[in-house]
């Protein structure tokens, strides 16, 4: 049963909530307006009376607004009870009889002493309506709380039947389903036990020929393994053939490598004298240019410069003084000086020269 069906089966004789709710609201609303009606008009009337009648500073607004500030509260403490269904008991109602009656008393009270009828009834209507709204009102709302409380519970019950209905329904539809599932399973039970006879079946034809095939398979397989050991022979005597061979092969080229490293080292060898007895010609050539460079002796005017950096270069290499490399060339000992500091800053030390080596 869906939520539609449980709806419509709600006791229709009762009020909703919604329409509770609205019917408070438009009490509550016309209490009000009518209240607020009241103290206007106890403003414009009660207050001149009570003044007329008494002595001191706005005594009349202040004993007005009083009194039907009382009444209100009596009326919004009736309200709020009766909401929720609890009566306030004899003085809450003695309280509000008294403060309505106060209200009409002060609302009536001038055109009563007048002896002016038409004003007693005009001036009595605001309030007298008043003190019935304040009567019927809480009546009304604990009636209609009744009556919500009655379709709740019926509303209430008709779910209850609905999710008892929905249970037995469901649980026949289980009941349903159970069996069919049973049926399935027994039909699904035979199934199996017919494949598997008919498996066992093939199981037993699939092995005869299995057996057939294996007998077939072995001997091919001695046959194959015949095959192969005589294959394997043969490869065992051309491996140990081409072993052989390799092996002279291995010989021949390590005598080669050999040979090859005689001649290098006869080489290396031979260049090595070449490149000494050269490095001796250099030498000696060197030697001797210097010694012919130096031959000449002091002179007594400058050679040409290229000529004087010669003879400088030649005394530094064999270790004459600035003085006497000045002497055979003729330039100033500050000059030649300098070419020596320039020999010296150009030419590596023999430790750079032992560090290169190594």
């Amino acid at each position: 049963m869906n939520s539609v069906q449980i709806r419509s089966r709600v006791f229709t004789g009762a009020p909703s909530a919604r329409e509770v709710a609205r019917t408070g609201r438009v009490i509550t609303v016309v209490t009000w307006l009518l209240t607020g009606a009241v103290v206007a008009v106890s403003m414009s009337t009660a207050a001149p009376f009570i003044d007329a009648h008494s002595e001191g500073y706005a005594t009349g607004p202040l004993l007005a607004l009083a009194v039907d500030g009382c009444f209100i509260l009596g009326l919004q403490s009736d309200s709020t009870l009766a909401r929720f269904g609890v009566a306030a008991g004899l003085w809450a109602t003695a309280f509000r009889w008294v403060t309505g009656l106060s209200t009409v008393w002060l609302n009536v009270g001038d055109a009563a002493l007048s002896r002016d009828m038409v004003g007693v009834v005009v001036h009595l209507i605001p309030p007298l309506l008043l003190l019935l709204v304040a009567e019927a009102g809480p009546a009304w709302r604990r009636a209609m709380g009744r009556a919500l409380a009655e379709a709740t519970a019926q509303e209430q019950a008709d779910l209850d039947e609905a999710r008892q209905t929905a249970e037995e329904a469901a649980r026949a539809e289980r009941e349903e389903a159970a069996r069919a599932v049973r049926e399935q399973r027994e039909w699904e039970r035979e199934q199996a036990e017919q494949a598997r006879l008919e498996r066992e079946r093939q199981r037993e034809h699939e092995a005869a020929l299995a057996r057939e095939e294996q007998a077939r398979a072995e001997a091919r397989e001695r046959a194959e393994r015949e095959a192969r050991e005589r294959a394997e022979g043969e490869r065992e005597q051309q491996r140990r053939e081409r072993e052989r061979r390799e092996q002279e092969a291995a010989r021949r080229r390590e005598n080669e490598r050999r040979e090859r490293e005689a001649r290098e080292h006869a080489e290396r060898e031979r260049e090595q004298q070449r490149a000494e007895h050269e490095r001796r010609e250099q030498a000696e050539r060197a030697e001797r240019e210097r010694a012919a460079l130096l031959a000449g002796g002091p002179v007594n005017e400058k050679l040409p410069e290229p000529r004087a950096r010669q003879i400088v270069t030649a005394a530094v290499e064999s270790g004459l003084p600035v003085r006497t490399a000045a002497e055979l060339c003729g330039w100033s000992t500050g000059w030649v000086s300098s070419r020596y500091q320039e020999h010296r800053d150009t030419t590596p030390t023999p430790s750079a020269l032992e560090g290169a080596s190594a």
